[in-house]
C-alpha cells in the first residue's frame, strides 16, 4: 500500500487519536503539518465532489482562529465552491484536521473511528 499522507496539526488532540488508530492498524502514512502546507486545490475539490458534495463547509474548521479572525462565520454562505477551495488551500488552519484523502478518492476530515473504518476496508 501507498504512503497516505495525512494532513494534521501536531498539537490537535483529535489529530493524536487518528494517527493512533493508524498506528495501532499499522497502516502507513505521512504527516503533513497543516500550519506549514495546506492540501492543493486540486486534493480539496476532490475531497469536496467526492466525500462531501452537499456538506462543503464541513471541510471548514469552525472553531480555529483562521475562521473566526476570517469572518467566515458570516461570508461562507455566500461563497461559492470555487471561493472555498481557494481559502481553504491557501490556509491550511481553516481545513478541519485531520484531513486524508486515499488514491480511490475516498477521505475524510476530522476523526470518527466508524468513517475510519469503512475508509480503510
Amino acid at each position: 500500500m501507498k504512503k497516505i499522507s495525512v494532513y494534521w496539526h501536531p498539537n490537535c488532540g483529535t489529530c493524536k487519536k487518528a494517527v493512533k488508530y493508524m498506528d495501532d492498524k499499522k497502516i502507513s502514512y505521512e504527516l503533513i503539518d497543516l500550519r506549514e502546507k495546506a492540501p492543493n486545490k486540486m486534493a480539496i475539490s476532490t475531497m469536496l465532489k467526492q466525500n462531501y458534495p452537499d456538506a462543503p463547509k464541513r471541510l471548514f474548521n469552525t472553531s480555529g482562529m483562521s475562521y473566526r479572525e476570517g469572518g467566515f462565520k458570516d461570508k461562507i454562505t455566500q461563497m461559492d465552491q470555487k471561493q472555498m477551495i481557494d481559502a481553504l488551500s491557501k490556509d491550511g488552519l481553516l481545513i478541519k484536521r485531520p484531513f486524508i484523502l486515499l488514491e480511490n478518492k475516498k477521505g475524510v476530515v476530522g476523526f470518527k473511528e466508524n468513517e475510519w473504518d469503512m475508509l480503510f476496508t
